[in-house]
C-alpha cells in the first residue's frame, strides 16, 4: 500500500460537495446540481436522479506520461494530490486526507475476472437508478458520474491499448459515506477500457481522515492508556512475582495501531446542510425541471409528502 496525507486549509467549503436535507441529497459542483438523491427510510439504499456532467477534475492523460509513471505507480499519487489541491472544483475542504492505492473494504474476488468483477460493483442507470446497500452489505459499488462510454469510443479506443500495455493510468475514486460507496471521480473511460480488455484496474481512493486536534486528543489519550497498562503490569508482577510479563509487548502493539488509526482512519464525509431543508430541495428540483425539460420532476414527485 502506498499512500499520501493531504493537510488542507483555507479551503472552508468545496467545490464539490454534499447537500444535505433530511434524507434528501443534493451532490453539486460549483453550484451546479450533479445528482438529486433520496435516502431509503429502511436504510437500503439510495435512489438518485443525474442531471449534470461534472466539470473533470484531471487534465488529459497522456500515453507518454502514462509510460514514464508505468514503472513509479507512486508518482501517481504525487500528480493527483498536486491537481486536486489546485483545483476548487474538487471535493477538498480544510482537514485531512488522505490518498491512498487500496480501497477501505476488501475484495471479495471469487472467480471472478477483472471484468466481471467490476462490471458487477458499477451502479447503473441513467439518468435513474439506485444504490443497492442491502444487495452489497459486504462488498462495496462503484458510483460513476457519468454514463461509462462504449467499448468503441474513441477516447476508450486509446485507453485499451494502454490497457493491453499494462500502461494504463488509475482511476480516481472519492469515498462518499452519505451514499456508501466509491464515487468515481475520473476515469469513466479509463474503468471502461479495464473492463473491454479484462485487465484490473489501478486505483486512486481520496477519502477523509483524523483532523489535526482530534489526532492530538487522541495521541494523548492513547500514551495515556499505555503508560495504564504498564502501570497494571507493574503492579501485578509486585504482587506475582516475575512470572507476569512486564507488558510492554500487548501495550505497545494496542499504542501503534490506534496511532496509526489516528493517522489515516476513515472518517464521515461532511456534508453542507441545505437552508430551508425538503423545501428548498424541491424548488431546486421544480427550477430545473422548468429550464431543462427532463423527467427530473417526475422522479422527485415519489417523495413528495
Amino acid at each position: 500500500m502506498t499512500e499520501l496525507v493531504l493537510d488542507v486549509a483555507d479551503r472552508p467549503r468545496p467545490g464539490l460537495r454534499l447537500r444535505t436535507a433530511g434524507r434528501r441529497l443534493i451532490l453539486e459542483q460549483g453550484g451546479t446540481p450533479l445528482l438529486f438523491a433520496v435516502a431509503d427510510p429502511y436504510d437500503q439504499g439510495v435512489d438518485f436522479y443525474r442531471t449534470a456532467v461534472p466539470r473533470p477534475l484531471l487534465p488529459p492523460l497522456r500515453a507518454a506520461e502514462a509510460r514514464a509513471y508505468a514503472d513509479r505507480p507512486e508518482r501517481w499519487l504525487h500528480k493527483v494530490a498536486r491537481l486536486l489541491a489546485a483545483d476548487p472544483d474538487g471535493p477538498l475542504h480544510d482537514g485531512r486526507w488522505v490518498l491512498t492505492t487500496v480501497m477501505e473494504r476488501h475484495w471479495n474476488r471469487h472467480d471472478a475476472g477483472p471484468a466481471d468483477y467490476w462490471g458487477e460493483r458499477v451502479v447503473g442507470g441513467d439518468p435513474d437508478g439506485y444504490v443497492d446497500w442491502f444487495l452489497h452489505s459486504t462488498d462495496w459499488e462503484l458510483f460513476p458520474l457519468r454514463p461509462l462510454p462504449a467499448a468503441d469510443d474513441a477516447r476508450v479506443k486509446a485507453y485499451r491499448s494502454q490497457a493491453r500495455a499494462g500502461i494504463l493510468p488509475p482511476l480516481l475514486l472519492w469515498w462518499v459515506s452519505g451514499l456508501d460507496c466509491y464515487v468515481l471521480l475520473d476515469g469513466h473511460a479509463r474503468l471502461a477500457a479495464a473492463v473491454a480488455e479484462d485487465v484490473e484496474p489501478s486505483v486512486l481512493v481520496l477519502r477523509r481522515t483524523t483532523p489535526h486536534d482530534e489526532r492530538a486528543r487522541g495521541e494523548a489519550e492513547a500514551a495515556e492508556a499505555y503508560e495504564g497498562e504498564l502501570a497494571r503490569h507493574r503492579a501485578l508482577m509486585a504482587r506475582h512475582g516475575s512470572r507476569v510479563p512486564d507488558g510492554a509487548e500487548t501495550a505497545g502493539a494496542a499504542l501503534a495501531r490506534r496511532l496509526e488509526e489516528l493517522r489515516t482512519g476513515n472518517r464521515p464525509t461532511w456534508a453542507w446542510p441545505l437552508p430551508g431543508g425538503e423545501h428548498e430541495w424541491q424548488r431546486i428540483v421544480d427550477d430545473l425541471s422548468t429550464s431543462t425539460d427532463t423527467g427530473l420532476r417526475s422522479w422527485a414527485a415519489q417523495w413528495e409528502t
